[in-house]
């Protein structure tokens, strides 16, 4: 039978996909499947799943004219599966594999198939995460609205000129990880000032949650917020001081240049 969305890929993020668009009603589970070649994944996928078509490899069966795919595989895969999508005659792609261009996909189809480019984040996996979508040279409205109500079923959504792709996947995808490196900073400086590392993990991680809300549902700017927390002369200055004598700004300035030129290098 032909399905109405292919997710090839059945890693964490076509996972946190699938369950994302299970949850959000997007689609039947007998209207999806995943693709994906290991045999133990196959088999937890179909456990966690239940109704959800887990298939070893695509085949022209399971593609008609109306049939989309989501490419969630590793960039040096990427290629070769887009031009098996390209021959069972999938109609548009989503490709969320790092520094990949839509040129370099649409090359992989026989005919003008639309691909759409994105960077979701892993808050994905908890329904949280932030996407930024890019069509390519065959792409139309109707194609980023398809593109944009799948992200949207795992969180926000928005969108750029493919330039910026690199530069999203520097700072939105990446900024888990440099939050992450922060937290763990923190956790370890409570610890040399004495406390529990289990008591410095809920202060660090609960404080950083708490943070993170008032900072989404807050009118104020970043800079006003922590202009609330700082009095002058006071605990969170002394902090804040040492922070920018260090340089932490400047580093951050750094790692995303250096992130985004690691991305455009993998592009080419």
């Amino acid at each position: 039978m032909a399905y109405k969305l292919l997710v090839v890929g059945g890693g964490r993020m076509g996972s946190a996909l699938v369950a994302g668009l299970l949850a959000a009603n997007w689609c039947s589970p007998s209207e999806l499947a995943i693709v994906q070649p290991s045999s133990p994944k196959r088999e937890a996928l179909a456990e966690r799943f239940g109704g959800v078509t887990i298939l070893d490899q695509v085949t022209k069966g399971d593609v008609d004219d109306h049939t989309g795919a989501v490419l969630c595989v590793k960039p040096d895969h990427a290629e070769a599966v887009a031009r098996t999508l390209s021959g069972v005659g999938v109609s548009r792609l989503l490709s969320v594999v790092a520094g990949l261009s839509t040129q370099r996909l649409e090359a992989c189809f026989k005919s003008s198939v639309p691909v759409i480019r994105s960077m979701p984040n892993t808050p994905v996996l908890v329904g949280a995460g932030v996407s930024a979508i890019s069509g390519g040279e065959h792409s139309v409205a109707a194609d980023l609205e398809w593109a944009e109500s799948i992200l949207g079923a795992v969180g926000t959504v928005v969108r750029v000129p493919e330039r910026y792709q690199d530069t999203v996947g520097a700072l939105s995808g990446a900024m888990p990880a440099y939050l992450y490196l922060i937290v763990e900073s923190l956790i370890e400086a409570g610890v040399h000032q004495g406390l529990t590392r289990e008591l410095s993990s809920t202060l660090v991680t609960e404080s950083f949650a708490g943070a993170g809300q008032l900072l989404k549902l807050s009118v104020e700017s970043p800079e006003q917020l922590r202009f609330n927390v700082t009095s002058p002369g006071g605990v969170t200055a002394a902090g804040i001081r040492m922070l920018e004598q260090r340089a932490v700004r400047a580093a951050f300035l750094e790692a995303v240049a250096s992130a985004a030129e690691r991305s455009r290098q993998l592009g080419r």
